[in-house]
């Protein structure tokens, strides 16, 4: 019998939990039965599997970065936008690095399109906007913008920075402004 109050609502957000305490990796539907002291098979009729899982945990943390970046960015234009959607991403994997590891899940393409991962491309792109940068160039901007800050927050929480100087706060502000002058100087396509 499935113990009172679990429903795929409730797996999915322990679920997230779960991936920040011990790693996205090592979420799995028997982690989680673990979790709640019951047995794997009570879950299945609430979570499929640990891919469906890992969806629902990867969807709820594209929905939270998706909702804190439209409350960094409202009223913002240029490098100030830049600077408050740069360090939403990496406040967001400090505070949760499991749930923000689950935001680089793969996505089926209805799932992903569905997603507030659309959200996060739609911000990009008003973000952009603001430098005068038009299609095919945004594209590879949005592109560039999430390499960096993927790159540099998946590099500084697996300790990458931590063991020289200057300090990775300081690089990351000059990551900001050399992102900031190349957009405002985008180049031109070469013919």
């Amino acid at each position: 019998m499935v113990r009172a109050g679990l429903n795929t609502e409730r797996l999915a957000r322990a679920g997230a939990e779960l991936a920040d305490e011990v790693g996205f990796e090592q979420v799995t539907v028997s982690a989680l039965a673990r979790r709640f002291d019951v047995k794997v098979a009570s879950l299945y009729s609430h979570v499929r599997n640990s891919h469906d899982l890992k969806t629902r945990i990867a969807l709820i943390a594209l929905q939270e970065l998706a909702d804190r970046a439209a409350d960094a960015l409202a009223g913002r234009s240029g490098k100030d936008a830049l600077t408050a959607l740069a360090n939403v991403y990496r406040d967001y994997a400090r505070e949760h690095p499991g749930r923000y590891a689950s935001t680089q899940y793969r996505l089926d393409p209805e799932t992903a399109v569905a997603s507030a991962g659309v959200r996060h491309s739609q911000m990009t792109r008003a973000l952009l906007r603001g430098y005068d940068l038009t299609e095919p160039d945004q594209t590879h901007a949005i592109r560039l913008l999430g390499s960096v800050f993927h790159g540099y927050v998946s590099l500084e929480t697996s300790g990458g920075f931590s063991h020289s100087d200057p300090d990775s706060d300081v690089s990351w502000a000059r990551t900001l402004d050399a992102l900031d002058a190349l957009l405002r100087n985008w180049p031109e396509e070469k013919k």
